[in-house]
């Protein structure tokens, strides 16, 4: 590399002359081309001169730069031998792009989820599609729970559509609401139960005892006065009905239908067995189906 050996001798410095000792001359001959142009004023010729001097520190220092690359490529891919090439380029594609490749494949990883879970929304639309309208949607909701909650609400549907031979579909859901948060799971547990009075519309409930009480006051259930003195007279006793007030009606009325003593709860076996309240949801779409469920299970006494 003959302009290299020019480079050190243009700084006056033999070829083996280390780093530091270059730095040191660099900023000697620096300092001398300052002094000589305050003293003689011909700055322009000083500073000519000092560029190329400038230029031979710069190419022994790229000079420096490539025998530390070559060094460490020895010594990093040198056991590759004929392969190194290759396996330096890889090291060096990984080592700046890897970000690149894992957000690639995240990326990817995300579309497929993304394919796979419309590709499910749409068979389970269909398959909704295919089936009969509802006739009467109920949520349990209180301290209910089941081993398998999907299994166990198809075992429900079809043990009340066999009560119910007249109707051709239930749709029945569960909410579990533990009476007294002991912990973070029962108090999650509580926080989706607000969210599923709010977001989900069955026509009726069944509750247990302090479910009923936590959401009777809220007017989400129907008053039930009407129905006892009409569709229900003949079958609901006293004891069975259950009166509270609510925030916007200061007077007791009807709100639920204590249904525990009736022999149909044995086909709820699949629950945790507890008394069973039936109310009614103000906004029901069914509102005669719910009146005649209710009828079926107090009759059956």
């Amino acid at each position: 590399m003959e302009d290299v050996k020019q480079a050190y001798a243009k700084l006056g410095l033999p070829e083996n002359a280390s780093k530091e000792e270059v730095e040191k001359r660099y900023t000697l001959l620096l300092r001398q081309s300052r002094s000589r142009t305050q003293t003689t004023g011909n700055g322009e010729t000083t500073a000519d001169e000092f560029s190329q001097v400038t230029a031979a520190y710069k190419r022994i220092l790229e000079a420096e730069d490539q025998k530390f690359k070559q060094a460490f490529n020895e010594k990093e891919y040198g056991k590759f031998k004929n392969m190194a090439s290759a396996a330096e380029k890889t090291d060096h594609f990984w080592r700046y792009y890897k970000y690149h490749v894992f957000g690639g494949i995240v990326a990817i990883a995300l579309i497929i989820y993304g394919v796979i879970a419309y590709m499910d929304h749409r068979e389970e639309q269909r398959y909704l599609a295919s089936l009969p309208p509802v006739d009467l949607s109920v949520m349990y909701f209180g301290e209910f729970f089941t081993e398998d909650n999907k299994q166990d609400m198809a075992v429900l549907e079809q043990s009340l559509l066999d009560k119910f031979p007249e109707w051709k579909r239930f749709k029945v859901n569960l909410t579990y609401v533990p009476l007294d948060a002991k912990d973070a799971v029962d108090m999650a547990s509580q926080q989706k139960a607000m969210v599923v009075l709010a977001t989900e519309k069955p026509d009726i409930y069944i509750l247990d005892t302090a479910s009923f009480d936590w959401i009777s006051p809220q007017g989400i259930l129907r008053n039930l006065d009407d129905a006892v003195s009409g569709e229900l007279k003949s079958s609901v006793t006293e004891s069975e009905l259950v009166k509270k007030t609510t925030k916007d009606e200061p007077d007791e009325h009807v709100y639920g239908i204590d249904i525990s003593s009736s022999p149909l709860v044995k086909n709820l076996s699949v629950l945790t067995p507890k008394n069973y309240i039936v109310g009614v949801r103000v906004n029901s779409e069914n509102t005669d189906k719910a009146i005649q469920f209710i009828d079926k299970f107090l009759q059956a006494k």
